[in-house]
């Protein structure tokens, strides 16, 4: 990071400057969670240990970094202590905000897997997972991701418990998992995260997910709160239009095999690690209706459309319903899209570079705990680089990749 940085104007001196003040905030934003003096500073160890060099950041690693004799204070900062994940996760959300806050930002919602080999880690079991790519042991945690101009980072996430574990009180309570909680569906998780992010006031404009968030409750809850969406549908997803341009009725592979030639546009769905991510798009507006009609929020005319995307080399089709203020364009639709790349970056860094999947404890409270201070460390990676770019001169900037940073390894930057 450190050279990275130099040649785009921002100095070591200010580098180093503003990642020791932005660690020194975040360790002062966590201090009133903790009741005990030797409890805050534990989890301002395994803050520091997440941020360190080492390639895996298990209790012991953590504690070597600490200069512990072994993982047991690590290990009761995680299980045994007594102070409240959710709050947090708020303090994270809050931080993000700070730096990252836009009104056109994106929150992006995704799941990851975390691999297990045992049965006894709470909501472990054989379920998919993309992580893997096929059905394994693990846990599934789903997350919300904030995306704006500025960067991107975690200001949400849940432990996905299914069925087998819900209806069984003895696993539940040997995990420690609290009384009120009960099955919730992954949209459903989904759901919570967006209403707690509009109950606490953060700025976006648009919400994107893959296909299996993308009907029912969560398009509703959205219209209601006057938020755009592009979320993923499958193949055979029903689509019906009354709009005065476009009428056609049917399953959503149906529409796109029928549309003529003049109705795809080339366009990029954001830079990737390889260059420009080009597909060819088609929008076919289905629908105007007025806000009123769904108690939204934010009054006027808007439109609910399919957006499909088909691969330049394979041909292959997927498909997005969309609900957007009149005369939104094809390119905003698309760039709202593509920023669900940018929480596989949020995976790929978190897991790589901070130890994300590296949790050892097998409770509720261990598994939120271990990973909303992971993404206090990912919170502080992101914004030290949102405020290196904002140094930068703005011809630098206009072509510096805001986006490829978090993504990229910290230890190889600082080290270069």
């Amino acid at each position: 990071m450190i050279r990275d940085q130099m040649n785009g104007g921002a100095s070591v001196e200010d580098v180093l400057s503003l990642w020791a003040a932005s660690l020194r905030e975040a360790k002062q934003r966590i201090r009133p969670l903790f009741t005990q003096e030797r409890v805050a500073a534990s989890a301002a160890q395994f803050l520091d240990a997440l941020l360190g060099n080492e390639p895996r950041k298990t209790g012991w690693m953590r504690a070597e970094a600490a200069g512990d004799s072994g993982p047991w204070r690590q290990q009761a900062l995680l299980g045994r202590g007594r102070w409240d994940a959710d709050d947090l996760r708020d303090i994270v959300r809050d931080h993000v905000i700070e730096h990252l806050g836009d009104n056109n930002a994106v929150l992006v919602i995704d799941e990851t897997g975390f691999l297990k080999q045992g049965k006894a880690s709470c909501g472990v079991g054989r379920q998919y997972t993309g992580s893997a790519g096929k059905i394994t042991n693990c846990q599934i945690g789903v997350f919300a991701s904030y995306v704006s101009v500025k960067g991107h980072a975690f200001i949400d996430r849940a432990l996905y418990l299914p069925k087998a574990w819900t209806s069984d009180p003895t696993r539940l309570k040997a995990t420690h998992v609290p009384e009120t909680v009960a099955f919730a569906t992954k949209p459903q998780l989904a759901v919570s995260m967006v209403k707690r992010a509009i109950a606490a006031d953060v700025p976006f404009a648009w919400v994107a997910a893959d296909s299996v968030y993308g009907v029912g409750d969560l398009e509703a809850a959205l219209r209601r709160a006057g938020k755009g969406y592009v979320l993923g549908v499958h193949a055979n997803h029903w689509f019906s239009s009354w709009h005065p341009d476009y009428l056609v009725a049917g399953e959503a592979k149906e529409i796109a095999e029928a549309l003529p030639a003049q109705k795809w546009k080339r366009l990029s769905a954001g830079h990737g690690t390889k260059g420009e991510r080009l597909y060819d798009w088609a929008y076919c507006p289905l629908a105007d209706l007025d806000a009123a009609e769904y108690d939204m929020q934010l009054p006027g005319i808007w439109t609910r459309g399919l957006l499909i995307r088909r691969g330049l080399a394979d041909g292959e089709l997927s498909y997005f319903t969309t609900w957007c203020p009149e005369g939104t364009s094809i390119e905003s639709l698309v760039r709202v899209e593509g920023t669900r790349w940018r929480v596989k970056e949020d995976f790929e860094t978190t897991k790589g570079e901070l130890g994300l999947d590296h949790n050892e404890s097998r409770s509720w409270h261990g598994w939120h705990r271990h990973v909303s201070l992971v993404m206090l460390a990912y919170a502080v990676m992101t914004t030290v680089r949102s405020q290196v770019n904002a140094m930068m001169p703005k011809k630098t900037k206009s072509t510096h990749r805001q986006d490829s940073s978090a993504g990229r390894s910290r230890k190889s930057d600082a080290s270069s």
